[in-house]
């Protein structure tokens, strides 16, 4: 009976879709965390009989008979929309306002890309993640540096002991992605780029398509609670009828058995 593999094949599809929803849950608030959504596909079908297949060789069928053998999980589609922008008062916390990413050289030497500017002074006074990873390009905070500002351009600025005026440290680059759905989650709120994401395209803060720095302030998780919760009743019921379905083929199967009597 087909009905129990394909029954089957949706609840393990729904078990699929319910991890995703307790993962954005669970960073409910994670600094600039995006939300996914489970995509799925039918699976093959039987063909019992082909659409235009000859009748009594007079006429021609104009449907075909086929029987769907159930789901999968197919896709986690990232949602890159920006998360609301948080007040903090922090010197080195910085948002995008707008597309783009900020970048990390991590400790393997590779670059990964992140949109968490929850930046700190490391005790060289540059400039690294929470994790200790350091911004690229680096930028160092000299000891005594106060008045520090960070414009929308990404240009950093400071007054530094013995002068009056501001000191230009360096400027924030951004990196922008042909395809953002397409690159590789690392953890600690970081991305790889993939081959489905393209290279990235360095630009300055403003420019090209790219946001705007702003300084104070952090991205929050663009997770929506109730929308989640409304997603996890939709699973669990959709993993309810199709057990249904499976008790529901069981039972078929055991009259069935009980013909013979």
């Amino acid at each position: 009976m087909r009905a129990l593999n394909t029954a089957g094949s949706g609840m393990v599809a729904q078990q699929m879709n319910l991890d995703v929803i307790a993962n954005n849950l669970a960073n409910v608030n994670t600094t600039a965390f995006k939300s996914q959504r489970a995509e799925f596909q039918d699976l093959m079908y039987q063909t019992l009989r082909a659409s235009g297949a000859a009748n009594n060789g007079e006429t021609n069928l104009p449907q075909s008979v086929q029987v769907g053998l159930g789901s999968r999980f197919s896709a986690s589609a990232t949602n890159f929309n920006m998360g609301s922008l948080l007040t903090t008062g922090g010197v080195t916390d910085i948002a995008i306002n707008g597309e783009g990413f900020y970048q990390v050289q991590m400790p393997g030497g590779e670059i990964a890309y992140t949109r968490d500017g929850s930046f700190k002074r490391d005790a060289n006074g540059l400039i690294v993640t929470s994790d200790g990873n350091p911004l690229i390009p680096n930028m160092t905070l000299p000891t005594g540096a106060r008045a520090i500002s960070i414009s929308p351009e990404g240009y950093v600025t400071a007054i530094l002991p013995g002068n009056n005026d501001p000191t230009e440290l360096g400027q924030i680059q951004l990196a922008i992605f042909t395809n953002p759905s397409g690159l590789t989650r690392i953890g600690q709120n970081m991305f790889q780029a993939g081959g489905g994401s393209g290279d990235a395209s360095l630009v300055t803060p403003g420019s090209e398509g790219s946001g705007t720095i702003q300084q104070n302030f952090l991205e929050g998780s663009n997770v929506q609670v109730v929308e989640e919760m409304v997603k996890m009743i939709s699973a669990q019921r959709a993993y309810e009828i199709n057990s249904k379905a499976i008790q529901t083929s069981d039972d078929m199967l055991s009259v069935l058995n009980s013909l013979k009597r």
